[in-house]
């Protein structure tokens, strides 16, 4: 199971028991970025240990791959000593040694693609709990704001201000209507000129973007 899907299925259990709780959305946002935290730092700690374990095949590779260089080099001395039969056996030590060096490399290239998944899922979580916790703080604000909305809400329903209320909400109909007809005669009174100024700076900046976004996608 990978990484984030650990994470979803923790994060699932928990907040759905604090749901069940009935308890309050604030603490509900807390414990999902607390278990976000935790997965992370049980993330980091798989990924580290698979790159330990990379760097052992590796040398276990290496090893091997030495001893087979080395193999060929004594059967070449043995050779030159007119011990065929040596040679020979050294050959043979050498075709060993060069199949674990071989299986060894095997391994190392499915634990580099190990790694490698398992650092771009940790790049996402980290990305993913750096995104929630810039939300964290809007959402409690939203949370606060609906609660202040609420308490309004009840306040004026004990008020019996229905003409008050009526006159009002006829005064603000008025002045967006008068904002409404002033802004259709500031753009009428907009010369062509700036128009195409407006346009052409609005254009530049979608260029710009686009010119961006080529270069990060390495297609400029």
């Amino acid at each position: 199971m990978g990484i984030l899907d650990r994470l979803s299925r923790l994060i699932r259990a928990n907040i759905n028991d604090l749901i069940k709780r009935a308890e309050d959305p604030e603490k509900i946002i807390e414990q999902a970025l607390e278990d976000m935290r935790s997965t992370l730092r049980e993330a980091r700690m798989e990924v580290a240990e698979a790159m330990a374990e990379l760097k052992k095949l590796e040398r276990e590779q290496q090893s091997y791959a030495e001893q087979a260089r080395a193999w060929e080099q004594k059967a070449a001395e043995a050779l030159k000593g007119e011990r065929e039969d040596l040679a020979r056996e050294a050959l043979k030590r050498k075709q060993q040694a060069q199949a674990l060096a071989d299986g060894f490399a095997q391994q190392v290239a499915q634990q580099q693609t190990l790694v490698n998944q398992l650092t771009t899922q940790l790049k996402a979580l980290e990305g993913k709990i750096q995104e929630s916790e810039a939300k964290k703080a809007l959402l409690i604000a939203r949370k606060k704001g609906v609660e202040a909305a609420e308490t309004v809400r009840r306040f004026e329903s004990k008020v019996d201000a229905h003409s008050a209320v009526e006159a009002f909400e006829d005064m603000e109909r008025r002045i967006e209507a008068m904002e409404d007809k002033h802004a259709a005669l500031s753009e009428l009174d907009k010369s062509d000129v700036e128009k195409e100024l407006e346009s052409l700076g609005s254009n530049k900046a979608v260029e710009d973007d686009l010119a961006r976004l080529k270069r990060e996608l390495g297609m400029a």
